[in-house]
C-alpha cells in the first residue's frame, strides 16, 4: 500500500499486509517475512482470521485434497474452478487492505492477482478488481470525501515467465519465496500441485534456473509418488 504522508527515495513506501487465515501452507507466512524484510518495508503486519470456520477449500479443509499433476495448460481455461479455490478469499483480504489504507490514509492497494496464467480463481480476474475498486469507494470515507482508493494489481496480464523476468530484474531472490499448497513442514514444495507447476513453468519459460526448493523426488518433470 501506498502511504501519502511519505516521500519515498523511489516507488512507494511499503506497508505490507498478509494473513494466516486456517491455511494448510501457513509456511509462506515466513517468505512474506523474508519478502518483506528484503524491500525494506515501514511495517509488515499479519492478520489472524479463521477461515477453516467454513472450510470449503483443499487450503482451508483437511477433508479435501490439494489437487495434484493437473494439465497446466488447461488451467484457468478449462472452465474448472479448482479444489483450492478459497470462498471469497480476495474479497476478505481486500477489504483489510482497505480498511488500513484508510487509517493510513493510503491511496493506492495493491494485490498480486494474476488473471494470465493461473488456475481458474474468479477473484483474479480484472473485472472482480474493477468493481471491488468501485463497491470500495461507495463504502469508505475516502471515497466518498473525493480521495478514492485505486486497487492496483500489476501482475494481472502477465504471464509467469514475464514475472520471474521483471522481478528477476529487481534483484529479487525467488529462493526466498514460496508458491507450493501443500508444502512440508520446512516449506519444501511438493511440485505437483498448481501453484508449483505453473511456477515451474514461468522459470522455464523465461529460460532462467529454478531456485526453489522441493521436497526430494517432487521436482516438477519428476515422478511424483501417489
Amino acid at each position: 500500500m501506498q502511504q501519502t504522508n511519505s516521500r519515498p527515495a523511489v516507488g512507494y513506501p511499503l506497508y505490507a499486509l498478509s494473513f494466516r487465515y486456517g491455511q494448510r501452507h501457513a509456511v509462506e507466512l515466513a517468505a512474506a517475512e523474508r519478502v518483506a524484510r528484503w524491500l525494506g518495508v515501514v511495517q509488515h503486519r499479519t492478520v489472524d482470521i479463521d477461515l477453516r470456520a467454513f472450510g470449503g477449500s483443499a487450503l482451508t479443509s483437511d477433508a479435501i485434497a490439494v489437487p495434484k499433476g493437473r494439465d497446466v495448460e488447461a488451467m484457468g481455461g478449462d472452465g474448472i474452478v479448482p479444489a483450492t479455490y478459497v470462498p471469497a478469499r480476495n474479497t476478505i483480504f481486500l477489504a483489510y487492505a482497505v480498511a488500513w489504507a484508510e487509517v493510513l490514509g493510503a491511496r493506492d492497494v495493491f494485490i498480486g492477482a494474476n488473471a494470465l496464467d493461473y488456475s481458474g480463481y474468479p477473484d483474479c480476474r480484472p473485472e472482480f478488481l474493477q468493481a471491488f475498486e468501485l463497491a470500495a469507494n461507495l463504502g469508505t470515507r475516502a471515497g466518498t470525501e473525493g480521495t478514492p482508493l485505486r486497487i492496483r494489481a500489476p501482475l494481472v496480464e502477465l504471464s509467469k515467465a514475464e514475472i520471474v523476468r521483471r522481478g528477476t530484474a529487481l534483484g529479487l531472490d525467488y529462493a526466498i519465496t514460496l508458491s507450493c499448497y501443500d508444502p512440508d513442514a520446512e516449506g519444501g514444495a511438493c511440485g505437483a500441485c498448481d501453484s508449483c507447476q505453473l511456477r515451474a513453468k514461468g522459470f522455464r519459460e523465461a529460460g532462467l534456473p529454478d531456485p526453489t526448493r522441493y521436497r526430494p523426488g517432487r521436482r516438477p518433470g519428476a515422478e511424483v509418488p501417489a
